[in-house]
């Protein structure tokens, strides 16, 4: 009965032991975030009528995902992500099923690379520095508003990518490459970007390009070219954080015409008076030149933002904002909902938990 004991013992603390080993050389982690609010917008509806509903993302987009690495030894690791958009209004997948992320790949000492669907090395960078995070409703840092011929913007994935990421102290590096795979010719439908910034606490710096091809168009021999520029820069100090970045936009088309130019340029302010409580303000302007139209909307957006945290997973929010646009062009606050005149007014209070 003793040595019985012993043995079980033992064979208990040995499972045991290989459970952490297990567990050491692997790692999953399940994650998410969830957003949802109630959200008013002035001109949403055909004959510009108000809308207030039940929203998804207020301030990020809301999502869950699955994350892990195994040890493979000399520090290298494998690694891998699977991530799809929620619409937590009606429980619904925000576009495919992992959208915004489907990649495997290796890290280590020299960086990470990976192979699959992901955010592109642009916007893995901008990201930090916009004041409002690139929030679905009230943020054009990744593009401008989804009215009339104002979304002017950075492609913020690519298909069928091969991505590095790279970083040395507070400097960090990234290139992405979405292969076009198209029969008739390689550079058809591809996709570039790289980025490089320097990015402490308290300062910021960054500089990134992008380049988005079409397809050849047959009566030209040329391609659509989308090329996309940025600078931007950040600054905290104390209890106060500012920032300012643009963002120059230009297609070349491939068909007989003129290219279409556009400049977004933003700029914020973020002050917390209490560690649990964040003040933002910032605006957005997007000036395009060349539109057919001869009559460009160059919208504006004013925001404000305050944000109470309940915990370091849970936070409160209530952001009011406001746009306009001139030549009686149309405008949205949203980056994806339309707008139905010249203005639109819009508020939205909500709840953040992330998991």
């Amino acid at each position: 009965m003793k040595r019985s004991t012993i043995a079980s013992g033992t064979l208990a603390a040995v499972a045991c032991l290989a459970a952490v080993q297990s567990h050491a050389q692997s790692a999953v982690t399940l994650y998410g975030l969830l957003d949802t609010g109630i959200d008013y917008a002035s001109n949403a509806a055909p004959g510009g009528h108000a809308v207030t509903r039940v929203s998804s993302g207020g301030m990020n987009t809301s999502r869950w995902g699955i994350k892990g690495s195994e040890d493979l030894g000399d520090g290298l690791k494998a690694v891998y992500q699977l991530e799809g958009g929620i619409l937590m209004d009606t429980g619904g997948i925000d576009g495919q099923l992992f959208r915004r992320q489907a990649n495997v790949g290796l890290e280590g000492k020299y960086g990470r690379l990976v192979l699959g669907r992901s955010f592109t090395s642009v916007y893995d960078t901008v990201i930090r520095f916009d004041p409002m995070g690139f929030a679905p409703f009230y943020s054009w840092a990744t593009t401008g508003n989804a009215t009339a011929p104002s979304k002017y913007g950075m492609t913020t994935g690519f298909d069928n990518l091969v991505k590095y990421s790279g970083g040395t102290g507070d400097f960090k590096y990234g290139l992405s490459y979405g292969m076009g795979e198209q029969a008739t010719n390689g550079g058809d439908s591809a996709r570039y970007a790289a980025a490089v910034s320097y990015q402490s606490d308290d300062v910021g710096l960054m500089a990134t390009w992008e380049r988005v091809n079409g397809n050849t168009v047959a009566l030209t021999g040329r391609r659509d070219a989308a090329r996309v520029f940025h600078l931007g820069t950040y600054y905290a100090i104390d209890k106060v954080k500012f920032w300012a970045a643009g963002r120059n936009y230009r297609l070349e088309p491939g068909s007989v015409g003129a290219d279409i130019k556009a400049n977004t340029y933003w700029t914020g302010v973020a002050y917390k008076p209490v560690p649990n409580v964040t003040l933002t303000g910032a605006v957005y302007y997007l000036d395009v030149k060349n539109t057919a139209a001869g009559k460009d909307a160059d919208p504006l957006m004013f925001v404000a933002r305050y944000r109470y945290a309940l915990s370091k997973r849970t936070d409160l929010y209530a952001t009011v904002a406001y746009a306009k646009a001139k030549h009686d062009q149309l405008v949205g606050l949203s980056r994806d909902d339309p707008g139905f005149g010249d203005t639109q007014r819009g508020a939205m209070v909500g709840i953040q938990h992330r998991f």
